[in-house]
């Protein structure tokens, strides 16, 4: 009996050591999300308006650009996976990666060839593991990524783009990441970035909406050089966002887990403490039964 309690006692503590670190975990996590909400909400207009931006040249000029244009055969596409560099996440990883796989395996359906980009140390592993190839790999600054990473990237995946398939780059990018929904929802996004796909906005005959009006636009020298203009910088901001979006959506994740683990820590701590009260009344019952015991046999033997 006295060895169960000391197995029991040992489980509580190790227990209560758990709940320490992953309240600790949590409480960090919780202070690191609310920097990066910020920064999505700080980034994310100057996303939009370039994106805008790009439309409207693309929509009100004819000019034949390569980052509208559709190719007439995609050999070969881009896709740029964003884990985080770091686990104790729940499925943050896990998610991305299978999405980043599906889509791979619906390109390879179409004959189309996939081409892997790895942004964080957990997509370089899981390649590693399983012996496949990636052209281009970023770690070490997903918690925080930092504008110059996002330019790195938006350099690789451009030089890429206006490489062609032919040439060894590629036809078209595609971006999955992590969209932080809300405290408890991150939801998988895959992006095609380019070319990009201009959708006309309509208006909702069943509910009475009024027809945009759109203005007229005058280019400057003309439309090709505002595109050649707005290429790289549309590229690095909606890379940008994405990165933003997942450190935010790891930083939730990571809170939402470690809020998982102290609980269960707790439950633990609940259940070896009513299993060790159980071992101590029933020792204390049994030196009780062995004292009674005793008395009896020394009184029935006078």
């Amino acid at each position: 009996m006295g060895a169960q309690l000391r197995v029991y006692k040992q489980k509580i503590a190790s227990a209560s050591t758990t709940k320490k670190i992953t309240k600790a975990m949590e409480l960090i996590a919780a202070s690191r999300i609310q920097k990066a909400m910020a920064r999505v909400r700080a980034a994310s207009p100057f996303a939009q308006a370039v994106t805008r931006a790009v439309s409207a040249v693309a929509t009100h000029s004819n000019v034949d650009h390569p980052l509208t244009r559709e190719p007439e055969q995609i050999r070969r596409s881009a896709v740029v996976i964003f884990t985080a560099d770091r686990g104790l996440a729940g499925a943050f990883n896990s998610q991305i990666l299978r999405e980043g796989m599906e889509l791979a395996q619906l390109l390879r359906d179409e004959g189309r060839e996939p081409v892997y980009y790895l942004i964080g140390r957990k997509a370089v592993g899981y390649f590693q593991f399983r012996r496949m190839s990636a052209d281009a790999e970023w770690v070490g600054d997903t918690d925080t990524p930092r504008f110059t990473w996002a330019e790195d990237i938006s350099a690789t995946l451009l030089d890429a783009f206006e490489r062609g398939g032919e040439d060894g780059g590629v036809d078209e990018i595609h971006l999955v990441y992590n969209r932080f929904v809300s405290m408890m929802t991150q939801s998988p996004e895959t992006v095609r970035l380019l070319p990009l796909e201009v959708v006309e906005a309509s208006a909702d005959e069943d509910e009475g909406a009024k027809a945009p009006v759109y203005p007229l636009y005058e280019f400057e020298p003309d439309a090709e050089t505002v595109l050649d203009a707005l290429l790289p910088v549309y590229i690095q901001s909606r890379v940008f966002n994405a990165l933003l979006q997942s450190s935010a959506a790891k930083h939730a994740a990571t809170q939402k887990a470690m809020k998982s683990a102290s609980d269960n820590a707790d439950k633990l701590i609940t259940d070896y403490t009513r299993l060790r009260n159980n071992a101590r009344q029933a020792e204390i019952t049994q030196q009780i039964a062995e004292i009674v015991g005793g008395a009896d046999a020394l009184a029935s033997g006078k």
